[in-house]
C-alpha cells in the first residue's frame, strides 16, 4: 500500500486541518481495520470562568450615553463590529406573568447597555441591603469591635505622671535628619520630581445638541443662567421703516391729520412713513439727541436693589426692660389662706377706706366678712340662694354692702362691723329709704327685709357695681336681651333701664370714677354713655373676642379689659378707640382684672391657676409713653373639675396686697 507520507514534513504529518492530532489506525491479528471510536474529552464552557466584567464588556461603545441609540435598532457593537439588536420590549402582560411565574424576578435588574436583565447573586443583594440600611458595604464588616478601655474614665485629683516633657520630643533624631539631608540633595541635584500632573478625562461633547441643554454644563454656569436676564428682544422691522416703502404705506393728508391728533400711547406706529429715493437722502434722526438723554436718566434714576445683611447682636433686639427690684414694692409671697367658704368664691370686695375688713360671696350660699390682720372671719350672712356679685360701698362713712344672688335678687346689707357712729349712720340710712314711694308695676320692686334692702330684678344678675358718691349702683343681667342693665338710686328707691336697644351681650359696666359716665361692655366693644346727656360718648374697638372683666384707673383715662380668649388690652380713652397695648401671657380665660389706687400696680388671674402682676406706670404728661412691664406671677389656687382655678381678685387698698378668690374655696392674700 503506497503512502503519502514522503511528501508531507514530519512536524504536519501528526496534525489535521484544524490544529488536532491525528488518531492512530488501529488493526487486529488478520491487519483488518478496527471500528474503534475514540474518547473525546468534553470541552470545557468558556462561560464558566468569564466574570461579570467581562460580560459588560460585550457593548464596546465606551463611555457614550445610551440615549444616543434611541433612535436607532441597535444598541451597540460587540467586539466583532457586529451590531447588538435590541431586544424586543415586553409588554404589560409578558411582564406580569414573567413575574408572577419567574421566582427570582425580583433579583433581576435591567442592564442600560445590553438591553437585557441581569440576574443578581445573594452577595450583591445583600451588599444592596446594607447600603440601603446606612450599613457598610462590605458583608460581614463589624465597626464596633470590642474596645478595650485601657485608662479608667473615672476623673483623678492627681495626674499618672507629673514629669516634664522631654527634649527628645521636640528634637528631631539623628535618623529623621539623616532623611531629610537625603530628600534637599535629591531636590538639589533635581533628581526629586513633583507629583504627577492629574490627565483630564476627555469628555464627549454633543455638536447637535440644543443651546438649552444642560448635559454638560457646570455648576458655574448653572449659577450664572439663573440669574441671568435675557435682554428684549425687538420684533422685526416691517415695510413701513423702509426708507423707501411701497406706496400703500404711505399717508394721505387724512391719515396725517388722524396721526397726528391721536395721542401718543394710543398711536399703531410711533413714526410717519416716509419715501426717498436713495438711501443717501435719509436725514439724520431729529430726535436722537433726546432719547440718548432720556434713556440715560432712565438708566441714572432706575431702582437698584441692594441686600443689606444685618450685623447686629441678638441681645440688641430685645427690649431694655428694667431691674424688678427698682420697681417695687409689689406683691410677691403668699401669705394665707382664708378658709370657710364649700364650694365657689365668685366674688370678693375690701372695704375702701382703710382696708381692714374683706368680704366674700360663695357658691354656698353665703357672705361672709373677714378681718384682713387676722384672717379671721368675723360675721357671716346667709342669703336665699348662691352669690354672684358682692361690692363694697366707695363711701367710707356707710357700711353698705351690694350682694347680688341667684332668684333675681340685689340686696343691700348693713355689714354692722367697723365705727360705730358708721354702723349707726347706716342703719338710719337704710330706715330713712322711701321703698313705699315706688310706682306700681315697676319692674324693679324695692322692700325692706330687717336691717337689708332687697330688689326684686326681672331676671337673674351677674355683676353689681357703685358709683364713687355711693348713692347709685348698677347691676347686670346674665340673659342676652335688651333691658340687661340697671341703674338704682338707693336715696330715692328708684331704679331704671338707661337703654330700651339692644347693642349686644352686656358683660360688665363700671362708673366713671369722677364724671357721670357708665362703660358698657358686651363681647367685643366698649361704649361710653354720658348718663347726663344721655348720649354715647365713645365706642371702643377692643379686639378681644370675649371680654370677662373691666377696670379703670383712679381718673378714669385708662381702662383695662380681660377676655376669655387670654388676651389683657390697655385702652388709653385720650389716644383713640383702638388698645394701646394686647397682651396674652396667660393660657387659659381671664376671669378678673384690678388696678391699684395708690401704687402703679395692674393684677390679671385666670383658670390657668395663675395671677400676673404688672408694673403700669400712667403720666398725665402727653410726651411720655406708658409704662408696662411684667414683674411676677403668682400662684396658690387648685384647678377644679369644670376647669376653673381662679375667679375674681381684688388690691388692698393702702397696701400693695392682692387678694385672690378661687374656684376652690379659699382666698388667699398675696403681700411682699
Amino acid at each position: 500500500m503506497a503512502s503519502t507520507s514522503t511528501a508531507v514534513p514530519p512536524k504536519a504529518k501528526r496534525k489535521l486541518d484544524n490544529g488536532k492530532k491525528k488518531p492512530k489506525t488501529l488493526k487486529d491479528e488478520f491487519g483488518e481495520k478496527l471500528d474503534v471510536k475514540p474518547v473525546i474529552p468534553k470541552p470545557a464552557d468558556e462561560y464558566d470562568y468569564d466574570s461579570s466584567d467581562e460580560e459588560d464588556l460585550r457593548n464596546t461603545i465606551g463611555n457614550i450615553p445610551i440615549k444616543w441609540y434611541d433612535d436607532e435598532e441597535h444598541i451597540g457593537y460587540d467586539k466583532f463590529g457586529e451590531k447588538i439588536i435590541k431586544p424586543a420590549k415586553k409588554g404589560e402582560i409578558e411582564t406580569f406573568l414573567e413575574k408572577m411565574e419567574d421566582p427570582d424576578y425580583w433579583r433581576k435588574v435591567f442592564d442600560k447597555q445590553t438591553g437585557t436583565d441581569i440576574r443578581l447573586t445573594d452577595e450583591q443583594i445583600e451588599k444592596i441591603h446594607n447600603i440601603a440600611s446606612g450599613k457598610y458595604p462590605t458583608i460581614g464588616y463589624n465597626p464596633y469591635e470590642p474596645f478595650l478601655d485601657i485608662y479608667s474614665s473615672q476623673k483623678e485629683i492627681h495626674p499618672i505622671d507629673n514629669r516634664p516633657e522631654p527634649k527628645a520630643r521636640f528634637i528631631p533624631s539623628k535618623d529623621e535628619m539623616r532623611m531629610v539631608s537625603r530628600m534637599v540633595h535629591a531636590i538639589r541635584m533635581g533628581w526629586a520630581k513633583g507629583p504627577k500632573a492629574k490627565k483630564e478625562e476627555p469628555k464627549a461633547y454633543d455638536l447637535w445638541a440644543a443651546e438649552d441643554a444642560l448635559d454638560n454644563v457646570t455648576k458655574s454656569q448653572l449659577s450664572r443662567m439663573r440669574v441671568h436676564m435675557p435682554a428684549p428682544k425687538v420684533a422685526l422691522p416691517t415695510h413701513a421703516e423702509s426708507y423707501n416703502p411701497p406706496e400703500e404705506y404711505l399717508f394721505d393728508d387724512d391719515e396725517r391729520k388722524k396721526w397726528e391728533e391721536t395721542e401718543k400711547e394710543d398711536r399703531v406706529i410711533n413714526f410717519m412713513p416716509s419715501k426717498y429715493d436713495a438711501l443717501r437722502k435719509v436725514p439724520q434722526y431729529d430726535k436722537f439727541i433726546t432719547e440718548r438723554f432720556e434713556r440715560c436718566l432712565d438708566l441714572y434714576l432706575a431702582p437698584r436693589q441692594r441686600k443689606m445683611r444685618i450685623h447686629a447682636d441678638p441681645t440688641d433686639l430685645l427690649p431694655d426692660l428694667p431691674n424688678p427690684n427698682d420697681l417695687r414694692p409689689f406683691p410677691t409671697t403668699l401669705a394665707f389662706y382664708m378658709r370657710g367658704h364649700t364650694g365657689q368664691v365668685r366674688s370678693i370686695s375690701v372695704e375702701p377706706e382703710r382696708g381692714e375688713l374683706l368680704a366674700s360671696g360663695g357658691e354656698d350660699g353665703t357672705v361672709r366678712i373677714w378681718m384682713m390682720a387676722t384672717g379671721r372671719c368675723i360675721k357671716t350672712f346667709k342669703m336665699d340662694g348662691e352669690v354672684t356679685s358682692i361690692a363694697f360701698c366707695p363711701v367710707a362713712d356707710r357700711t353698705l354692702l351690694a350682694v347680688a344672688y341667684e332668684g333675681k335678687y340685689v340686696a343691700i346689707l348693713n355689714t354692722g362691723c367697723g365705727d360705730r357712729l358708721h354702723v349707726q349712720q347706716t342703719e338710719s340710712l337704710l330706715a330713712e329709704t322711701p321703698t313705699e314711694s315706688q310706682e306700681d308695676g315697676a319692674v324693679v320692686t324695692w322692700r325692706k327685709s330687717k336691717d337689708k334692702l332687697v330688689l326684686k330684678m326681672p331676671n337673674e344678675v351677674r355683676q353689681v357695681t357703685w358709683h364713687a358718691k355711693g348713692d347709685y349702683f348698677a347691676s347686670v343681667c346674665i340673659d342676652d336681651i335688651a333691658k340687661s342693665v340697671y341703674v338704682h338710686q338707693m336715696s330715692k328707691a328708684k331704679s331704671q333701664c338707661p337703654f330700651q336697644k339692644r347693642k349686644g351681650h352686656v358683660q360688665a359696666v363700671t362708673f366713671h370714677p369722677t364724671q357721670a359716665r357708665l362703660f358698657v361692655a358686651t363681647k367685643i366693644h366698649v361704649r361710653e354713655y354720658d348718663l347726663a346727656r344721655c348720649v354715647l360718648v365713645k365706642k371702643l374697638i377692643t379686639g378681644c373676642k370675649h371680654i370677662s372683666s373691666m377696670a379703670t384707673d383712679a381718673n378714669g383715662e385708662n381702662l383695662f379689659l380681660g377676655g376669655l380668649d387670654r388676651r389683657f388690652c390697655w385702652m388709653d380713652l385720650q389716644m383713640g378707640n383702638k388698645p394701646w397695648k394686647k397682651l396674652k401671657h396667660h393660657t387659659a380665660a381671664i376671669r378678673s382684672v384690678a388696678y391699684h389706687k395708690k401704687y402703679p400696680l395692674l393684677a390679671t388671674v385666670s383658670d390657668d391657676g395663675t395671677a400676673m402682676v404688672y408694673y403700669a406706670r400712667i403720666y398725665s404728661d402727653f410726651s411720655k409713653d406708658n409704662e408696662l412691664y411684667p414683674v411676677k406671677r403668682l400662684r396658690a389656687h387648685e384647678r377644679t373639675s369644670n376647669d376653673l382655678c381662679m375667679l375674681h381678685t381684688t388690691w388692698h387698698p393702702t397696701q400693695p396686697w392682692l387678694i385672690t378668690a378661687g374656684a376652690d374655696g379659699t382666698i388667699a392674700i398675696f403681700t411682699y
